[in-house]
């Protein structure tokens, strides 16, 4: 099992869902964060209005998917994320060891 963690643009999070949906990912977990990479404060648009700031908000989307699911999931977050503009944001790809179904018990790639 891999865990995806992407940072993607907040306006493209709608994107991101439907394309992992699609693939028949079942769930994921959405947080709102703030955090800056290489544009270091640089000017950004976000819902229309320009601003400049050290930390930039953020979505940050946790996926945990069967091995075989893994890469197609990735190129579908990397292709529905995609502005082709500076701070478009990360795909990181972890292992996981384990995963349980708190209410059944079911491990692994059953629970997911």
């Amino acid at each position: 099992m891999k865990l995806i963690i992407a940072i993607i643009k907040p306006f493209k999070l709608d994107e991101v869902r439907d394309a992992l949906s699609s693939l028949g990912v079942a769930g994921m977990t959405v947080t709102e964060v703030k955090g800056f990479g290489r544009q270091k404060g640089q000017t950004e648009i976000y819902r229309g209005a320009e601003y400049s700031t050290n930390m930039v908000p953020k979505i940050k989307v946790e996926v945990v998917t069967a091995d075989d699911l893994a890469d197609r999931a990735v190129e579908a977050i990397q292709q529905s994320a995609n502005t082709g503009a500076i701070g478009d944001g990360k795909i990181f790809v972890l292992d996981v060891g384990q995963a349980v179904r708190i209410r059944t018990g079911e491990t692994n790639e059953v629970a997911l």
